[in-house]
């Protein structure tokens, strides 16, 4: 069994809808689903603000890589197009972090389509707080090392974490 952290995010067209179509795709491997967050876009791009959310998923028949598949699949079905680095998105589905089982050993990847955890979810407040809004003790590895989402989270630019607004939208798992 394996359960994963996804960071789900959308900034074009119905962005509510996009979130929940990512939601109802993961079907009953959904365990958890945070509140939908509203953000600045990352990474210097200008454009339209995104709606943001984690889910944290399990199924004992879905590997790393699995997970990974089923997220392109999901933002394919949602017309994703992969074009400018951190550009507008229909639909953004991001492998964050996955384990063996709940509460089991952290995996880790170096794939070419893969890297996990995710090498940048620690600089970005709207993967952070979702995720300590549904699992308050997450931990995440950062440069080898073991570290509570929480205290990353205290790292950041306050700036950056201010810049994040929870909206009264709701998913419905």
């Amino acid at each position: 069994m394996t359960e994963a952290v996804l960071s789900i995010g959308s900034n074009l067209g119905d962005r509510l809808a996009r979130l929940q179509s990512a939601v109802d795709g993961f079907g009953t491997a959904v365990r958890e689903v945070s509140g939908v967050y509203e953000s600045e876009a990352w990474g210097g791009v200008d454009q339209g603000r995104f709606l943001n959310a984690v889910l944290i998923v399990e199924d004992p028949a879905v590997d790393k890589h699995g997970w990974l598949h089923r997220a392109q699949d999901l933002e394919q079905a949602a017309d994703r197009v992969r074009g400018e680095r951190w550009g507008p998105r229909t639909l953004d589905v991001d492998v964050i972090s996955c384990r063996e089982q709940p509460g089991g050993a952290e995996l880790f990847s170096r794939d070419d389509g893969l890297t996990l955890p995710h090498p940048l979810a620690h600089l970005r407040a709207f993967v952070m707080v979702p995720w300590l809004a549904v699992e308050p003790e997450a931990q995440l590895t950062v440069a080898g090392r073991q570290c509570a989402v929480a205290g990353l989270l205290d790292e950041l630019e306050p700036a950056d974490r201010t810049s994040l607004r929870l909206t009264d939208l709701v998913l419905q798992r």
